[in-house]
This record gives C-alpha cells, sequence and structure tokens, in this order.
C-alpha cells in the first residue's frame, strides 16, 4: 500500500514539476538573461568582440586602421597598439611628463595630447582640470618632446579625421582653431569661439565630442566638409547629444531622450550615427552605461551594442570608430570607475555582428 502511494505521489510530483518549468520558460522568453553570479563579460564575449588589451583606456584609431593609440591609465603615458603583431609600443617614455588625459590622432599622423604640467598623486584630479590641462602635440616620429599649444582644455578636445581643425571647450565655451607647423614647430591659427553655453536656451554643461563628417561619396575632405561638431549637453534632461552647425549656429538636440544619459562618444565615417555611452536599460545614470548607436536623423533611434551592464559591477565605455566604418574599439570597466577610466581595449567587429544577430534596440 506504501509503495503504491509513493508511486503515485512521485508521478504526480514529477508532473508538477514539468508544468512549472514550462510555465517559467515561456514567462522568461522576454526577459533578459540571467547572468551567473561571480562571471564578468569578458567570461562570455560575442564571436565578434575580441580583447586586445589587458589594461588602458580612452582607444583612438590610426586613419588606416593598424593601430590603436590609448593611455595606459589616466595621468599615464600614451601606447600604441598594432593590431597585426599585437606589439604594444610606449609613445611618450622618451621624455619626462606628468601623465595625460587624453591622446587623439591628428590627420597628419602626429598626436594631440592634454595633460598638466604638474601632478600630486596625493591629490591627482586638479591635473585632469581645465586650470592645469593643457593641449600639446606630440611628432609621430617620436623625434623630441611634445609641443604646448598655449590652451587649456576642459574634458577632451574634437578632433577633425579630415584637417588639421581642432575644438576644445575652456571656459564654459567652444573654441576652434587650426594646427598649422611654422618652422616645423605646431601652433594654433585661425583661433575663434563657436559657442557659449551661456547662450544656449537650457542650462547645462558642455564639451566637445566629435567633428560631423559628411559622406565622402558626396562631400570633398576640405574642412567645410565637416559642418556639424556634435558634443554633449551634461545635466540637460539627463545628458543629450547636441550639435553645433558650424556654419549657422543652429543648436540641434539628437538624442530626444528625457531622463536618460546620453554621452556622445565615437562618430561613424559617413556622419549618420554616433555611438553613445547610454543607460536606457537602466536608467540610474553614467555608473550603468553601455553603448548604442544613434541615428542622427533627428529620430532619436538607438541600437545597443553592448551588453557588459547585465554583468553586476561592469561597464562598457569610450568608443570609437575605425575610419572605415567596419570597428569599434571600446574599453571595458567596474562601477564606480571615474568616468573615462578603462581596464582594457577591446574591439568590436560591426560588420561580422551586422550578419550574425539583427541586434536589438529601437524608437525611443
Amino acid at each position: 500500500m506504501w509503495c503504491k502511494t509513493g508511486k503515485i505521489l512521485l508521478v504526480v510530483l514529477v508532473g508538477l514539476l514539468l508544468v512549472a518549468c514550462f510555465g517559467q520558460a515561456q514567462n522568461e522568453e522576454d526577459k533578459p538573461a540571467i547572468r551567473i553570479a561571480g562571471k564578468s563579460p569578458l567570461d562570455e564575449l560575442p564571436p565578434y568582440i575580441r580583447q586586445v588589451t589587458h589594461f588602458g583606456e580612452r582607444a583612438d584609431w590610426s586613419h588606416d586602421g593598424k593601430r590603436i593609440l590609448f593611455l595606459e591609465k589616466t595621468f599615464g603615458d600614451a601606447y600604441e597598439l598594432e593590431l597585426a603583431t599585437g606589439i604594444i609600443r610606449p609613445m611618450t617614455h622618451h621624455y619626462f611628463h606628468e601623465g595625460y588625459t587624453r591622446a587623439l590622432y591628428l590627420s597628419n599622423g602626429d598626436i594631440l595630447l592634454s595633460g598638466a604640467r604638474r601632478f600630486d598623486a596625493n591629490d591627482p584630479w586638479p591635473s585632469r582640470s581645465e586650470k592645469n590641462a593643457e593641449l600639446w602635440v606630440l611628432k609621430k616620429d617620436l623625434s623630441s618632446a611634445p609641443v604646448p599649444l598655449g590652451e587649456n582644455c576642459s574634458e577632451g578636445p574634437a578632433v577633425s579625421r579630415r584637417s588639421m581643425r581642432i575644438a576644445w571647450t575652456q571656459g564654459g565655451a567652444f573654441y576652434m582653431a587650426d594646427i598649422v607647423y611654422k618652422e616645423n614647430r605646431p601652433e594654433l591659427a585661425n583661433k575663434k569661439k563657436i559657442l557659449d553655453k551661456k547662450d544656449l536656451p537650457f542650462k547645462c554643461d558642455i564639451e566637445t565630442q566629435n567633428f560631423r563628417p559628411l559622406d565622402r561619396a558626396t562631400a570633398s575632405s576640405a574642412p567645410t566638409s565637416e559642418k556639424e561638431l556634435i558634443f554633449s549637453a551634461y545635466g540637460y534632461q539627463g545628458t543629450e547629444v547636441m550639435s553645433l552647425n558650424l556654419e549657422t549656429g543652429k543648436i540641434t538636440n539628437y538624442s530626444l531622450a528625457p531622463n536618460q544619459y546620453d554621452e556622445p562618444e565615437g562618430i561613424f565615417p559617413d556622419g549618420k550615427y554616433t555611438l553613445v555611452e547610454c543607460d536606457k536599460h537602466n536608467p540610474n545614470g553614467s555608473q550603468y552605461i553601455d553603448i548604442y548607436k544613434l541615428a542622427l536623423d533627428g529620430s532619436g533611434k538607438t541600437e545597443r551594442l553592448t551588453n557588459f551592464a547585465d554583468y553586476p559591477g561592469y561597464k562598457a565605455s569610450n568608443p570609437a570608430v575605425s575610419d572605415d566604418g567596419r570597428y569599434m574599439a571600446f574599453q571595458f570597466a567596474r562601477k564606480g570607475d571615474v568616468a573615462g577610466v578603462g581596464r582594457g581595449i577591446l574591439i568590436f567587429d560591426l560588420e561580422m555582428y551586422g550578419k550574425t544577430t539583427t541586434g536589438s534596440g529601437g524608437r525611443k
């Protein structure tokens, strides 16, 4: 009698478990994948993402797409990674300095640096401030120490990929100038103020990001082919992706996402999209960001490209697109890291991604 009753109970229990599991599977279909505790996004990289360094931050592509320039750390040295060989070369070891916060290729292959003349390890962050951070040009042959341009810069400058034009933030305003060489020494020419945040119809802090190129099929490589400057409007509706028309002064809001963090970092060579650090998936600010692709057509349409923030304690940031539009370089970091801090560089194959997945995201 006991044996028969036990068998009946066992059958009932198995049936209940199957129903429960089937029901749970149906309910979980539309939910994000549950991440295994203790794993990082580096443990489960998709085939279109590969890690190329185990340290470093703020990657920038060489114009031929064969090398990546990056900083070892905030207030550190600049290095160059040769992708074909994996060789990493120091770019700023041949002279003494106090560390850098930005390193970007200029259109002629020289390097634009931002860094302070003094550094205090006990109080480091003033060296990243506008009061102390200066712009410098380092020759690509590394034949000498960099030359100061005589301008301070708040956070990152914008560098043209087609001319020697740069833009930077100083005193709540944007300035633009051309780098010229006189007796082989770089200096600025044609400097002008192009925007003051006091003139905006809303309150925010601003930072230059990228010149927006026109499609090479319809534009020449002259400086006039870059007619917009993409910038961050921090604190306005969260943070928004804005642009300044360099000919008319018109301001355009491209992200159109109130109460969402959207910071542009890296633009596509055809000028149709920009990458953004965004918290759309978890709107709690810049510590929860992943990388999205934002259309620059006024629609506000986005597509999420990375899912690092799905792993507790991680984020992806500071993307940059190669000149052929094939690859994105970006960095990963941990929640709590200061903005811009990275713990390694990765490469995202945009072409492979397009073939293997339809992506996610959609219209805001």
